[in-house]
């Protein structure tokens, strides 16, 4: 006898939070769920680090008091947050001249920082998920459809379902992962196009034994048209004792991550001083370099026009396969808001089909 193919009413493909919110919310009406996950972590771009008695955040790393789920969400999983340190001066660096010190602090504005990092919101959502939802390691490489059912192929077998909620950016999905039939060729361009939110962005953290910038009445922030690194802003924890600073910086491609960190510590040093030389460590995320995360082949024609379109907002496939990734948010792209809204539109939609409230 030929063994059964497990069967489930929904899979999710992805769990970083907009996979784990819509896996989450469908368990809790009694769906079954089965949620792939390519890497053997939760969170995708949401990412923590533990780093001299700090936590690190390595991608998402704010939220804002206008973003409702973001909050809701934490409080239902008892996690804490803090406000991001904004005071103090913040420094200017034009192409061509030294830094100069801003009178106060125009560059940041007022935002929530997750306690225990913005890692520890999905990892909450799977930790709550019913044993067996989860599978870590294990990447979709198809979805097909026949008249009735949908099968996704997984590293590690065959699952069919009713429905599929592809949660992973929308130009990854069509790079990784063949559908048959074929995606209509508008949907199938949109996404090639719609650019990766950090998708070619490098972020550096380096970790301090305090905060000396405060003492000096900066903020730890800074903008730089000089470069390499754009951006800079204060990542000191919420209690005290050590700091940190991280900086933004366009992904250079085939650059060692030493490298970075070397190129990071000298611009910190010019923009701060001679506090900065010496950092006790220097984190590197370079997100361009993720296979999870960013597709190898970028579309020439890749940016944030695709944000929400109108393709993401509704069900290909028969009303089967949904969209549910920061980026096809209508109104919080790029952002852990997002994530969560589309995640649960996504879900809402599975719900409706199959007949629940």
């Amino acid at each position: 006898m030929r063994p059964t193919t497990p069967s489930c009413d929904v899979v999710v493909v992805g769990a970083g939070v907009a996979g784990l919110v819509a896996a989450h919310a469908l368990s809790r009406t009694g769906r079954t769920v089965t949620c792939f996950e390519a890497r053997d972590r939760v969170g995708g771009r949401a990412l923590s680090v533990e780093h001299s008695g700090l936590t690190i955040d390595l991608g998402a790393t704010w939220f804002w008091h206008n973003e409702p789920l973001v909050v809701t969400t934490l409080d239902q999983l008892e996690l804490e947050s803090f406000p991001q340190a904004v005071v103090g001066d913040a420094l200017f660096e034009a192409t061509d001249l030294p830094p100069q010190r801003l009178d106060g602090n125009p560059i940041d504005t007022p935002s929530q920082r997750f306690t225990t990092g913005a890692q520890s919101l999905p990892a909450g959502l799977a930790a709550d998920l019913p044993r067996g939802v989860l599978h870590l390691g294990d990447p979709v490489h198809r979805i097909r459809q026949d008249d009735h059912r949908i099968l996704v192929d997984a590293a590690r077998g065959t699952v069919t379902a009713d429905h599929v909620i592809v949660a992973v950016p929308p130009a990854l999905a069509v790079e990784a992962i063949t559908f048959t039939p074929d995606l209509p060729a508008p949907l199938h361009q949109v996404a090639s196009d719609t650019v990766v939110w950090m998708g070619d962005t490098i972020k550096a953290v380096a970790v301090f034994d305090v905060p000396f910038w405060r003492a000096e009445g900066l903020a730890g922030t800074a903008f730089s048209y000089r470069g390499p690194f754009r951006e800079f802003h204060d990542h000191s924890g919420p209690n005290g004792g050590a700091g940190a600073i991280f900086g933004f910086a366009p992904a250079a491609a085939g650059a060692a991550t030493v490298d970075i960190a070397d190129v990071f510590r000298a611009q910190l040093a010019r923009l701060f001083g001679e506090h900065a030389y010496g950092p006790r460590e220097i984190i590197v995320m370079d997100w361009a370099n993720e296979r999870h995360t960013t597709p190898t082949q970028r579309s020439p024609g890749a940016s944030t026009a695709g944000f929400g379109h109108r393709f993401f907002q509704e069900a290909a496939a028969g009303g089967r396969i949904h969209w549910a990734s920061t980026e096809t948010d209508d109104a919080y792209a790029g952002h852990v808001e997002g994530a969560l809204r589309a995640g649960m539109r996504a879900a809402r939609a599975v719900e409706a089909s199959l007949g629940g409230p």
